[in-house]
């Protein structure tokens, strides 16, 4: 039995998520055997027009698709939009003919009050965000608005050829007629004119490129804000620009010397008509008609059809990114491979992004005011605290976040998250960091607690730990149900979280970890479970069999950390992130150093732990740890995720490696590494 499918009338343009947002699988030309439902291009470009002409001949529906009115943080095809249109009539910038958008506009807008109170609601948050269709320009125009100035019009230029204009009831003379009226409409005002970004960076022409700047002009040539922009204006001079209905959004009086979308419905003065545009309407119906109930969401979080409302909130994060890291990132000393991994994840801009192998190159970059500069763990290279200090700006620490990847660090899996810390690092109780001013500090709300909730839930249900390299499985422990049963994760010797959060006179050594789980369960069952670094040969820290099997009762080799949690009663750890996911199982986690998770009332901690000076909930926990420090990386999406919607890929990530034995493969990776590491001990022996 065939499927429904829609055809798209394009070859190479492949759209990500287009399937969720049409609700129908999507193949493209020359497509399938069987007949389609729906033929798609995209608005009344060339695409378009093909899909036309393929729909005429199968004798089926026309889509005509175009980006929503809040697409991403960047333009471009490089950056998936979130937001679709998809017309069955025509497409809301042609005023040749009616478009599904003119159409509901034409009618008595039935829309309940909740869902009228939520429209309104997203709209409230749009304008105090300052959210727009892209969104990545800085905001504030302080430094480009004259304070002399007695009034202020706002006159918006086009790229030429813009099919908004052409079909818009415009051509290119009108631009130079908007231009004198606002002139001499507004005798006393200063004119801004605000040239399209592409036409700055010289990929477009626009209609008003000629214009000079002047006493009364003022060239509006680099990327503003739109929001920031329109609020220092007292009136709003447009063709067809979009610019025009966030004006009206803003309060602000607009003139159309086109036919815009949102013109001929009673809240713009129009110098150009649409006879079919007789209903009236307010702004806040334009807003929910157009924003609300003709473009379709992808929620960001699960890759599903969602609403307005999922994307503000992940247009937000970026906007929040942003406005918090807004110039250079400079990384000094980082590895090749790291480089390549993270070259995408420090910025929202790849052109603020820079990598230095040195101090000394990274001050020839000069940074200065808001610029970063970051580097990898605990200790800086040489120098850089200094060149910091000197140039007063701020020095970052990054390491992975909790969550990771689907796979090692030691294997250059890129992340799915990292931390940058300003204050120091999360595993080293030397000196505070941002984590532990959180966990002393932030105070929480009742989103913050449901949200741990779910993430917890979410976790344990679906066994998710940092690297999600190996399957759930049942072990086959041999082992006295009468005896308590005590997991003993190992971890990477030399690794910081050692070196800085254990005693130099206490236990910091795997071998010393399982004397000290022996002596104080001297008749558990004690099961030891390497770390997948040290297992495959990566990293210090071998414990070798004969040994561990004199004080452990059991190495577990295959099932995955969290199968011996919950197969276990009690996790005896350094500072390892098992103790992490081990309370988040409700587990009881004996610490012999201090990693983050201690001093909070949630473990037990054989060394005091300083500078912790309050009592948590495990929620409270998990929503400072998992929600509020680390930054997640979305490499489809090219922007920061929420903590859900990781959770969410390394699901999908794990399933579908299982289903193609990638997991499998990755295992045997590991031991062949291993058995690699093996030899090369032998060898050194032998001599």
């Amino acid at each position: 039995m065939n499927e429904d499918y829609i055809l798209g009338a394009w070859v190479h343009q492949k759209l990500g998520f287009l399937s969720k947002l049409l609700d129908y699988p999507v193949t493209y030309l020359p497509g399938r055997l069987s007949r389609p439902i729906y033929v798609a291009g995209w608005g009344n470009k060339r695409s378009g027009k093909l899909a036309k002409f393929i729909s005429s001949m199968l004798g089926v529906r026309l889509l005509r698709l175009e980006d929503g009115f809040v697409r991403s943080f960047n333009p471009g095809l490089s950056f998936p939009g979130l937001s679709l249109v998809a017309d069955a009539k025509g497409i809301f910038y042609d005023s040749n003919s009616p478009s599904d958008l003119e159409i509901l506009l034409s009618r008595e807008m039935k829309v309940s009050l909740s869902d009228r109170q939520e429209f309104l609601r997203d709209k409230a948050d749009m304008l105090n965000f300052s959210i727009s269709k892209y969104n990545n320009a800085r905001p504030g125009v302080e430094e480009i608005i004259r304070s002399s100035d007695a009034s202020r019009v706002l006159v918006v230029d086009q790229t030429f050829g813009d099919l908004s204009v052409l079909q818009g009831g415009a051509e290119s003379t009108t631009f130079h007629e908007m231009l004198e009226a606002a002139i001499h409409e507004n005798p006393k005002s200063t004119i801004y004119l605000k040239t399209h970004p592409q036409v700055t960076a010289g990929v477009k022409s626009g209609y008003l490129s000629d214009v000079p700047a002047g006493e009364k002009i003022v060239l509006l040539p680099d990327l503003v804000d739109p929001h920031d922009l329109i609020r220092q204006m007292d009136r709003v001079y447009v063709v067809s620009s979009g610019m025009g209905f966030e004006a009206l959004l803003l309060g602000k009086p607009v003139t159309c010397f086109g036919i815009p979308w949102y013109s001929g419905w009673g809240v713009t003065d129009d110098r150009k008509y649409c006879p079919r545009r007789s209903q009236r309407h307010t702004v806040d119906d334009l807003f929910i008609a157009a924003y609300g109930l003709y473009t379709r969401y992808l929620d960001p979080d699960t890759r599903k059809r969602g609403s307005l409302r999922n994307v503000l909130v992940w247009m937000k994060r970026q906007r929040n990114f942003h406005a918090k890291y807004p110039a250079r990132m400079i990384a000094v000393g980082f590895k090749p491979k790291k480089v390549a991994n993270l070259k995408n994840m420090l910025s929202l801009s790849t052109s603020n992004i820079h990598f230095a192998a040195d101090t000394q190159e990274a001050a020839q970059l000069q940074p200065e005011g808001q610029d970063c500069l970051i580097c990898w763990g605990r200790i800086p290279p040489k120098g850089l605290e200094a060149l910091a200090m000197q140039t007063g700006v701020r020095l970052l620490r990054m390491e992975d976040g909790f969550v990771r990847s689907v796979g090692l660090g030691s294997d250059h899996v890129p992340p799915m998250s990292f931390v940058l810390d300003a204050r120091g690092i999360y595993f080293d109780p030397g000196q505070p960091s941002d984590l532990e001013l959180l966990l002393n500090e932030h105070e929480f709300t009742y989103e913050d607690i449901d949200r741990a909730k779910y993430v917890r839930s979410f976790i344990v249900q679906h066994g998710i730990t940092k690297y999600n390299l190996e399957p759930l499985c049942a072990v086959n422990w041999q082992n006295k149900s009468s005896q308590k049963v005590v997991l003993v994760p190992g971890q990477v010797e030399d690794d910081a979280s050692i070196r800085y959060g254990c005693d130099p006179e206490g236990v910091r050594t795997n071998l010393g970890l399982l004397e000290a789980a022996r002596q104080e369960f001297p008749d558990a069952y004690i099961v030891y479970k390497p770390h997948p670094d040290v297992s495959s040969g990566n990293r210090v820290g071998v414990v070798h069999h004969q040994s561990a099997m004199q004080l452990a009762d059991y190495v577990e080799m295959k099932a995955s950390v969290v199968s011996c949690i919950d197969a276990c009663d009690v996790v005896v750890t350094m500072t390892s992130l098992t103790g992490f996911d081990a309370l988040l199982r409700g587990k009881q986690v004996i610490v012999h150093g201090r990693p983050f998770y201690a001093g909070w009332g949630l473990t037990t901690d054989v060394i005091p732990v300083p500078r912790r000076s309050r009592t948590l909930s495990l929620d409270q926990l998990v929503a400072c740890a998992m929600l509020h420090y680390p930054l997640y990386w979305d490499e489809e999406l090219k922007g920061f995720a929420s903590c859900e919607a990781v959770l969410h890929r390394v699901l999908e990530q794990r399933m579908l490696l299982a289903q193609r034995s990638g997991l499998q493969r990755m295992k045997a990776d590991t031991w062949r590494r291993m058995r690699s590491m093996a030899r090369k001990i032998k060898t050194t022996r032998s001599r």
